[in-house]
């Protein structure tokens, strides 16, 4: 027997069309499809949970704004509760009002597809779009007006959240340009707290500080910081204390006494975008941000050298108190904030 013989005999072995019966149960009809108050209790049971989910998206955007940030709720976050609970439900009962639908009033029979090539012909397109259309049909989304407006609705709502969220991306620069440092506040590190001495920082060396804001009425009878105000302050004003030799250090006519025997304190937030920075080069004294490689030269009045930043980095003018330790002598003369077009220019 030829080749060609035995290629044309397994091709007729191959059905061209699929078995009657591959051992699929008997299709029972579901009760919705049999009992029409079933049906309508099942679409009331999704345009519920629809509705529903509408109503928790909109207490979303409520507790966003009465909830305090800093409320407790059994250990938690009152807040994050809140908008987790709110939301996560939410969308909890689309999945779920969609998969009712599509379980109890949806369409409910087999189908078949055959196998074709992989590039469709024009027929097929024609085909799959007919079947799209039938689907759409078939959904009832058209002819159940409770569950299409309800879903839509649900939908709409959702987006609220995404609105209210993008007040989180922070404030405007405008208005926002001091920090909390002020004449005579320590300079503590921001691990301990502990004020810092002269004596304790070696040439070269870098340390990560803060303001030691304090959490009880000053003297001057101030406003008290605390929670999260507090932690965005100091954020804010995060600075890097380092000590060179004197003779490495070119200051400006204007910073000339703003260092304590080498010692100068710099402003955390890179003036690119933002990132905080330490990585400390000692025989350069160089500053190097890890985000965008901008480099700020140090013993040079924070000068950029390197990167896309476009003003040098804030200095804090600093002095001695009375104990020894090192203070500020006022806020940073100029703006710590990343360099948007309005502040380019670099002094407040």
């Amino acid at each position: 027997m030829s080749e060609s013989h035995d290629n044309e005999h397994d091709a007729d072995m191959v059905p061209s069309e699929p078995i009657s019966n591959p051992g699929l149960p008997e299709h029972l009809p579901r009760p919705t499809d049999v009992y029409p108050e079933a049906e309508r209790r099942a679409e009331r049971q999704v345009a519920g949970m629809f509705g529903l989910a509408g109503v928790l998206f909109f207490a979303f955007c409520v507790f966003y704004f009465v909830v305090d940030k800093d409320d407790v709720f059994l250990g938690w976050s009152a807040l994050n509760v809140a908008l987790g609970s709110t939301l996560g439900f939410g969308l909890l009962l689309i999945g779920l009002g969609a998969a009712q639908w599509a379980k109890k009033l949806m369409s409910d029979h087999e189908m078949v597809e055959m196998r074709h090539p992989v590039a469709s012909p024009p027929e097929d397109r024609a085909a799959t779009l007919a079947a799209l259309n039938a689907g759409i049909s078939e959904s009832g989304f058209a002819r159940r007006p409770l569950i299409r407006n309800t879903l839509l609705g649900s939908m709409g709502l959702l987006g609220l959240p995404a609105i209210v969220l993008l007040r989180d991306l922070g404030p405007l620069p405008h208005g926002q340009f001091e920090t909390v440092w002020k004449k005579g506040m320590r300079v503590v590190t921001d691990v301990s707290g502990a004020p810092i001495k002269p004596g304790d920082i070696e040439v070269g060396q870098l340390i990560n500080a803060e303001p030691a804001i304090l959490f009880e009425l000053d003297a001057d009878g101030e406003r008290v910081l605390h929670g999260t105000e507090a932690l965005q302050a100091k954020a804010k004003a995060a600075v890097i204390v380092v000590r060179m030799r004197p003779e490495d250090i070119t200051p400006s006519k204007r910073s000339a006494n703003w260092g304590i025997d080498g010692i100068l304190c710099y402003s955390k937030i890179c003036t690119h975008v933002g990132c905080p920075i330490s990585l400390w080069e000692q025989q350069t004294h160089h500053l190097l941000c890890p985000c965008h490689q901008s480099t700020f030269d140090l013993a040079d009045n924070g000068k950029v050298i390197f990167g896309p930043a476009h003003r040098p980095l804030p200095q804090l003018p600093l002095a001695l108190d009375s104990e020894g330790y090192l203070i500020a002598v006022s806020d940073f003369p100029d703006t710590v904030a990343p360099s948007f077009p309005e502040i380019a220019r670099g002094p407040k």
